[in-house]
């Protein structure tokens, strides 16, 4: 294939973690044409470890923490810049989990003519279990085998993780732009999920390759005897953007029919399962803060 590829990868203070993503980047049977790496912390520590790189990089070091979605858009913009036909992002603390991924993923894009297409995301300690709880229909699936449902299918079809080893054609891009840097982190990955299926274009989950990255569904406590999942990270941070953004996410077409359901989840969550009213205002406060685009940070 002699379609350009160039991959990219958001870090902030994680250069250990960076170092081991950029090397599995690196050793792939179809290497990247070249690499651009966006550092919130602009390190010089990270440009030495992507100047020593065995391919063409680009280093932007940021003076401001542009978050997951700043990051993101900014090296996709970049990555459309050199002339990308491909783009593949990455985030510093996964990698992919062998050196076919890429390889992978072109085959894969180019057997079901994809606008984008994402590895499947699993558990770097646990590689059968998925990192990300994934919901299709009313039953979560937590495992590789429960995706793979169909022996005769590659491809989960319009289902997608973007920020974890997925690669999107330019022109895709061109259709539904860059995450919105905004919401800075939490939320832009479905905000731009959700303009990939408004726009029709073919997209989905490649099952015969993978991502790793830490476990994340821990966030995510079950209610209703496991039939709905209500998202409560441990970390305040994490939980004002989380609320703040779905507060606008919700308020967003082809997101509005979810709004019902969030208020019933989230009340649930707060006043039965934890019994904490206060917890429930809280959520309040910040969702109407997203749905009235009231987009400052907590210290702020």
């Amino acid at each position: 294939m002699t379609d350009t590829v160039v991959a990219v990868v958001v870090t902030h203070r994680r250069p250990d973690a960076l170092a081991s993503s950029l090397a599995a980047v690196a050793a792939q049977s179809r290497t990247p044409d070249h690499l651009v790496v966006v550092d919130n912390d602009n390190d010089p520590r990270v440009a030495e470890l992507v100047g020593a790189q065995p391919l063409p990089t680009t280093f932007l070091g940021s003076r401001r923490n542009l978050g997951g979605a700043g990051g993101f858009a900014l090296g996709m913009l970049h990555a459309l810049a050199l002339g990308a036909d491909w783009v593949w992002l990455a985030d510093d603390d996964g990698r992919p989990a062998d050196d076919g991924v890429l390889a992978e993923l072109l085959a894969c894009a180019a057997r079901h003519r994809l606008a984008a297409v994402s590895p499947m995301v699993c558990d770097v300690n646990d590689p059968g279990r998925l990192a990300f709880p994934l919901r299709r229909g009313l039953v979560w699936r937590r495992r590789v085998d429960e995706l793979r449902t169909d022996a005769n299918s590659d491809l989960l079809g319009g289902i997608a993780s973007f920020f974890n080893g997925a690669l999107f054609a330019a022109t895709t891009l061109e259709v539904i732009g860059v995450p919105d840097l905004r919401l800075f982190v939490r939320g832009d990955e479905t905000e731009l999920h959700r303009r990939l299926v408004r726009s029709g274009l073919p997209f989905g989950t490649c099952l015969t390759t993978s991502y790793l990255h830490p476990q994340g569904g821990d966030e995510f406590k079950p209610i209703l005897g496991g039939r709905m999942h209500a998202q409560y990270p441990d970390d305040p941070a994490k939980r004002f953007f989380t609320y703040r953004n779905r507060g606008y996410l919700l308020a967003q077409p082809g997101l509005r029919r979810l709004l019902a359901q969030e208020w019933l989840r989230f009340g649930w969550f707060f006043l039965v399962t934890r019994r904490d009213p206060a917890g429930l205002r809280e959520w309040i406060r910040l969702r109407r803060m997203g749905r009235r685009e009231r987009f400052r940070r907590p210290e702020q």
